[in-house]
């Protein structure tokens, strides 16, 4: 079975390792449930939020040049992944893990296609790539800098902590995460045409298309799809002001994180779910179809309803505000 589903290759280290961390913390009391959750720093609802908040309320740019370093990472991730094929730890015979967390938490731990591939962590990559680019990007806040060393640690060690990852898939996470921050803002520096920009990155995803089984890359490439045209878009045609005020910001990012799930449920509606489920071609165009529909209108769309938000709330716009402090 292992020899269909993926390959099976670890040191001998990490197992034991692995087993000694599980055993420890089953014997202190702790309850897993808590180390479990560390894991949800590197998680697709809080970087929702975070990313949601940043762009469709403080400043746009900043949540722009967050998602798009997230949105690589998230492709790149399972690309390698797909090349790799390494099954998680809890396949492997002999060591009795336990898997405390599923990627897919609908699905079957032994669904490959819901659950992915260890190599390399998208978590600990995750991490690194979203609190690592909130530093990179406000960098003479200290306290950034702390969250981007100390939540990618927590997200690691979680990782390894509830079965899901080797340690050396956390490690590799954490190296790949540090390459997409260091890679992408150069490139975006380097190339001025944003066409060209925006065709190199969609390229280098491409391949994936021909050989990746598992759903994580087609949401993510179809992420990235929605994300290329919405920004132009939005640019030309929406151009929202962000806003100062904690509450609008708050409310912006609820609305988005909403539509975001709402759509994609919405979206699944006409097809039936052994055509979702199938995991044939036909079954990842539409995954990555949907993605790039969802993104593209609530990254594109959805700000044009903030000026009539605004207006029916009785809220001044930030140009106005400004004008009245001269």
């Amino acid at each position: 079975m292992t020899e269909t589903l993926g390959t099976l290759f670890y040191l001998d280290w990490e197992m034991r390792f692995m087993v000694w961390l599980q055993a420890l913390i089953g014997n202190s009391g702790i309850d897993f449930w808590i180390i479990s959750n560390l894991s949800a720093f590197g998680e697709e609802l809080l970087l929702v939020a975070i990313m949601g908040f940043l762009y469709w309320g403080l400043n746009k740019d900043f949540g722009k040049y967050v998602g798009l370093n997230v949105l690589m990472m998230n492709s790149w991730n399972p690309m390698i992944k797909n090349v790799v094929r390494r099954l998680r730890p809890y396949f492997v015979p002999g060591y009795d893990i336990k898997l405390f967390r599923l990627i897919d938490s609908g699905a079957d731990p032994m669904d490959i296609a819901a659950q992915g591939y260890s190599f390399p962590s998208g978590h600990s990559g995750n991490a690194v790539v979203v609190y690592g680019s909130l530093a990179v990007y406000e960098k003479k806040r200290k306290i950034l800098w702390v969250l981007a060393f100390v939540l990618p640690l927590l997200v690691g060690f979680s990782r390894v902590a509830v079965g899901a990852h080797y340690p050396t898939d956390v490690i590799c996470g954490w190296l790949l995460g540090i390459l997409i921050i260091l890679l992408i803002p150069w490139l975006h520096r380097k190339i001025r045409n944003r066409w060209v920009f925006y065709a190199i990155l969609i390229l280098s995803c491409l391949p994936g298309l021909f050989y990746c089984t598992s759903n994580d890359y087609f949401s993510s490439f179809g992420m990235l799809i929605g994300f290329v045209l919405a920004e132009p878009f939005e640019e030309r045609f929406v151009k929202f002001e962000n806003t100062s005020n904690l509450f609008r910001c708050c409310l912006r990012t609820l609305g988005g994180g909403a539509l975001f799930f709402g759509l994609n449920e919405i979206m699944k509606m006409p097809f039936s779910d052994e055509v979702l489920s199938a995991g044939d071609f036909t079954a990842h165009l539409i995954r990555t179809g949907r993605y790039a529909v969802v993104i593209f209108l609530i990254i594109g769309v959805y700000p044009m309803i903030f000026k009539a938000v605004d207006r029916f709330m009785g809220w001044r716009s930030e140009r106005a505000i400004k004008r009245a402090r001269k």
